[in-house]
C-alpha cells in the first residue's frame, strides 16, 4: 500500500506544478493472537472395525485390572459403527453345520450364503439375575486380534509334522444386542441368501457388514467383560449395540448380495 501511494505521488508531480502530496506512512498493526482451531466433532465419526477392537481392548484391560472404564469407552456410547466381519476364508463349508458359511455351484453359478445369529442367556455373559439384559443376540467377531476387513493372505497353514496339535483359543469378543427378546427379529433363523454369481473367487471368502449404534452396558461403557476361568484368562467381552442393518458383500468388488434392515417390532 505504501509503494502504490508513493508511485502515484511521483507521477502526479511530473504533470503538475503543485507540490507532491505527502505520502502517508502506514502505522504498523500488531497482529492479534491466532485463534485456536475448533475441536473436531468426533461424535459424528462412524467407528470401524479397528476402532471397535481398540475399545474392546481398553475394556478388557480395565476389567482385568479391576479399574473403572476409561473415558474413551463411556464417551463412545451412542456412536454409529460399521463393523465388517470377513468369513468363509478357508473355503466353502456347509452353512447348515456352521454359524457362518457359503457354498458355490460353478455349474449353475449359484452362491449360497448363510449367517446364523447366536442367542445367549444372561447367565452366558454373567449378567446379574433380574438385570434387564437377560438375553443377548449377535455374532462372534472372528480374529479379534486383526483390524483387517479382509480374509488373511495365509489360510490353512498346518502345523509341521511331528509336532503337537495346535489348540485354537475360544471366542473372546462378540457384538450383541442385549435385553430384547428376538432383538434381531430373526434369532431363530439365519441371514441367508441365494444369488446367481457367474464368477466367484472364493479365495477371499465373503464379508458381513453390520451397522448400528453402540449401547451402554457396564457403568456407561458399551463393552461388557467377564473372566469365567479366573484372572489368568483373557477377558471375554461383548460390545453392546443396537444393530440396524446386516449386509452380505463380495470382498473383491464390494458388491452387495443382500441387505436386511432390522425391524425392532418384528
Amino acid at each position: 500500500m505504501v509503494i502504490a501511494v508513493g508511485t502515484a505521488g511521483f507521477l502526479l508531480g511530473r504533470e503538475s506544478t503543485s507540490p507532491p502530496a505527502p505520502v502517508a506512512i502506514a502505522t504498523p498493526v500488531t497482529p492479534g493472537p491466532t485463534p485456536s482451531p475448533q475441536p473436531t466433532e468426533t461424535s459424528a465419526t462412524t467407528l470401524g472395525r479397528a476402532d471397535l477392537l481398540k475399545l474392546a481392548n481398553a475394556a478388557a484391560d480395565a476389567f482385568a485390572a479391576g479399574q473403572p472404564a476409561p473415558a474413551e469407552l463411556t464417551s463412545a456410547a451412542g456412536r454409529q459403527f460399521d463393523l465388517v466381519l470377513p468369513f468363509g476364508c478357508s473355503g466353502p463349508n456347509d452353512p447348515a453345520a456352521t454359524a457362518m458359511g457359503w457354498q458355490y455351484d460353478a455349474n449353475t453359478g449359484t452362491l449360497r450364503v448363510s449367517a446364523t445369529p447366536v442367542t445367549w442367556s444372561g447367565a452366558d455373559w454373567h449378567v446379574r439375575q433380574g438385570d434387564e439384559a437377560s438375553t443377548a443376540t449377535g455374532f462372534w467377531i472372528n480374529r479379534p486380534w486383526s483390524s483387517s476387513e479382509r480374509c488373511p493372505a495365509r489360510v490353512g497353514e498346518a502345523a509341521p509334522s511331528g509336532t503337537a496339535s495346535v489348540t485354537l483359543p475360544g471366542q473372546t469378543l462378540a457384538i450383541a444386542t442385549f435385553g430384547v427378546q428376538g432383538a434381531l427379529s430373526r434369532a431363530d433363523r439365519a441371514f441367508e441368501t441365494v444369488q446367481r454369481v457367474p464368477r466367484f473367487d472364493g479365495s477371499q471368502g465373503l464379508r458381513m457388514r453390520i451397522t448400528g449404534r453402540l449401547d451402554r452396558a457396564d457403568a456407561g461403557s458399551p463393552v461388557h467383560c467377564f473372566q469365567p476361568a479366573g484372572i489368568e484368562q483373557h477377558p471375554i467381552c461383548a460390545i453392546a449395540a443396537t444393530i440396524e442393518e446386516v449386509r452380505m458383500e463380495l470382498p473383491e468388488t464390494g458388491a452387495t448380495l443382500a441387505t436386511w434392515t432390522i425391524d425392532r417390532a418384528g
